[in-house]
């Protein structure tokens, strides 16, 4: 959950993020990274089967979609890599 201090809202933990995808596609495998150790610049690699027959846009929306408005606020930067999981 991300946290105002100073009237200023904090960053998301990666766990955090990892979770709500998982929600939105549970049989998903997720890899987060920090990507400049600052908390607001994650990379997620995301593999679902979910995915079969979307083009890559389409998957990104639906990584998007799953972090529930927060991409943009608490989520500064968000680098996005899908693929379909196979069976």
């Amino acid at each position: 959950m991300a946290k105002k201090v100073y009237g200023k809202l904090m960053a998301m933990d990666l766990k955090e993020i990892e979770k709500l995808i998982k929600e939105s596609l549970p049989d998903a495998t997720v890899e987060i990274q920090d990507l400049a150790g600052d908390g607001n610049h994650y990379s997620a690699s995301v593999i679902s089967s979910k995915f079969l027959g979307k083009s890559k846009i389409e998957q990104h929306k639906m990584v998007y979609n799953s972090l529930k408005g927060k991409m943009g606020n608490e989520l500064h930067a968000l680098a996005i890599k899908t693929k379909e999981k196979n069976g």
